[in-house]
């Protein structure tokens, strides 16, 4: 099943995130590879592709776990939340309907 982690970012979490972001990279490559992962990717801190210094306030990966505890297990191992750029996770099942 697909599961929906979203991770909001403590405030100032840029240079936390630039840290992490290797190890953070790989473990989605890895899911990739498997051809379990949906989407990922940031939430701008302004409306803009690259929001330079204003950063990020915190992540979406959509991804396909055997469990919710196995999604939840993944996510609480995530480098972002490991290395204090998450402040939580959430972790929830997604139904993904479109496209078809």
């Amino acid at each position: 099943m697909w599961y929906a982690i979203t991770g909001q970012d403590v405030p100032d979490s840029l240079e936390k995130r630039l840290a992490s972001r290797p190890a953070h990279i790989a473990r989605l490559q890895a899911l990739q590879a498997e051809g379990r992962l949906l989407l990922a990717g940031p939430f701008p801190a302004v409306d803009a592709e690259d929001p330079g210094t204003a950063g990020y306030t915190g992540s979406l990966i959509v991804a396909e776990f055997a469990s919710l505890s196995a999604a939840q297990e993944w996510a609480h191992a995530d480098p972002y939340l490991v290395g204090g750029v998450y402040e939580r996770v959430s972790v929830q099942p997604f139904k993904k309907a479109f496209p078809a």
